[in-house]
């Protein structure tokens, strides 16, 4: 009898030992199995919207095998991590996908941000699609979305959309107030629709108080645009009327403006009517800066007016507006251009001796320049220049110096300049088979010609011509005796 408690005893505290194990060991899995973290869950969801296999149908049957919670923000997240890599398509689908799985839950600001990025990506369509739905279903856009909607509109040729949301923002909940008003009339004269955006403007006067200096300013770049002087002039005029007076930001886009005009219509006008607008700035205590120079140094610089650019160059100095590196690169550029290397290169030690400092895309350009003129011991001295004032960035310099020498025949000095580039630390892309003579085909330049000119053709023709009438008279002359002896 004793015997039997003993073993019934022992099965009972082995049995609740099991039991608390069985407990602990639950309490124990339970613990170790926590929810993702919101990483890892962000990472699964990317992949999928970002994967290059399969189409729409697939990218939503995948998410529909995703067992992840998904909230609003990590909506926005998902799209903000592969608005650079997923097509807009897929990220659209997403989105709607979403506004399912979270049954409207989705908020305003979720519905504006993602408008903004098909905007950004330029996608027509998916912008249409979100903002129909934000307006069926009530939701509110808020100005700034407004503001990057219509510069994309216009930016793609439908302004007459743009225009369409701006009269209908009630529908949307988006006020018709002075930031409204300022953005569509800045997408409108972004793109030269100026008389459209200065017909908002009157129409909407009393909404645009205390942003008038700003519409002003958008108005004469819209007239520039369209390089209308005229309509320009009236504007300025109108600003001052209205007490705005004109800055210096305006009068160089009407300085542009003028510049623009004369480049297609009076080239010969350029300096004496850019000089006349200068000397109306300086009568308001507005002096011109390099910005101002440079305007019309670029323009003299497309119709290849090289005097002009070395004395509006030497003009600068004298009227105590010192030169940047860009005034110096537009008149060594139109000095390489037209030939006159020599006074090119002088124009580059001036700015270096200035003691300027010139972006990379000053010797990228020029060199470029040089190698296409088949000048490319100027453009060797020239990245000379570019190294002593150690601004790095050398690589695309020796692509092009390189193949430009093996191919004229110095794979001596190309050689070279791989092997400088390779102590250097610099990678190059141009592959190492240009040093090769046996598969690098040398340039032969074929004999020149002489050439004649039209008028000593015309002569020697007419000397040709004069010679063999006066064989063929005297044959005839011949033939007339001969029948007469007969």
């Amino acid at each position: 009898m004793h015997t039997l408690m003993k073993s019934k005893w022992r099965t009972f505290v082995w049995g609740g030992i099991k039991t608390q194990r069985s407990e602990r060991l639950c309490s124990s899995l339970s613990c170790t199995q926590q929810p993702k973290p919101v990483q890892t869950i962000l990472q699964e969801l990317c992949s999928v919207v970002s994967s290059t296999i399969g189409g729409l149908d697939e990218l939503e049957s995948s998410l529909n095998k995703l067992t992840v919670p998904l909230t609003s923000s990590l909506v926005t997240q998902v799209i903000d991590s592969c608005k650079h890599e997923a097509p807009t398509r897929r990220l659209l689908r997403f989105f709607l996908w979403s506004r399912k799985s979270l049954n409207c839950s989705l908020e305003d600001e979720d519905y504006n941000h993602s408008i903004r990025v098909f905007s950004e990506k330029n996608d027509h369509t998916a912008m249409d699609i979100l903002i129909s739905d934000l307006q069926k279903e009530g939701r509110v856009m808020d100005t700034h979305t407004f503001s990057v909607v219509a510069e994309t509109l216009v930016k793609l040729g439908r302004e007459n959309e743009a225009l369409g949301i701006f009269k209908n923002l009630e529908d949307y909940r988006c006020p018709q107030d002075r930031v409204t008003v300022t953005a569509i009339v800045s997408s409108l004269c972004a793109k030269g629709h100026a008389r459209r955006a200065e017909g908002v403007m009157w129409h909407h006067k009393d909404k645009i108080s205390g942003g008038e200096q700003c519409i002003y300013r958008n108005l004469l770049c819209g007239w520039t645009e369209q390089e209308n002087v005229k309509e320009a002039r009236r504007i300025i005029k109108e600003m001052k009327s209205a007490g705005f007076m004109p800055d210096l930001f305006c009068y160089n886009t009407f300085l542009r403006c003028v510049c623009e005009r004369n480049l297609k219509r009076n080239p010969s006008g350029l300096v004496p009517e850019a000089l006349n607008v200068m000397m109306e700035m300086r009568s308001y205590n507005i002096s011109p800066t390099s910005i101002s120079y440079n305007i019309l140094l670029s323009c003299l610089g497309r119709t290849r007016r090289v005097k002009e650019s070395c004395r509006i160059l030497e003009t600068m100095k004298k009227s105590g507006c010192s030169p940047d590196w860009a005034s110096y690169y537009l008149v060594a550029r139109v000095l390489y251009l037209t030939g006159r290397y020599g006074k090119g290169n002088k124009i580059v030690d001036e700015m270096i001796g200035e003691g300027l400092i010139p972006d990379r895309k000053f010797y990228y350009d020029l060199i470029g320049i040089l190698c296409g003129a088949e000048r490319v011991n100027y453009a060797l001295d020239l990245f000379e220049r570019m190294k002593r004032t150690s601004l790095g960035g050398y690589g695309p310099v020796y692509d092009v110096l390189i193949p430009k020498l093996c191919k004229g025949g110095d794979f001596e000095k190309g050689r070279e300049l791989w092997n400088e580039a390779g102590g250097m630390g610099v990678a190059l892309r141009c592959s190492n088979d240009v040093l090769d003579p046996s598969i690098t085909e040398v340039f032969k330049p074929t004999a020149k010609l002489e050439k004649v000119s039209p008028v000593d053709s015309n002569t020697t023709k007419k000397r040709t011509q004069v010679a063999s009438n006066t064989e063929k008279a005297k044959r005839k002359n011949k033939k007339k005796k001969t029948s007469a002896w007969t």
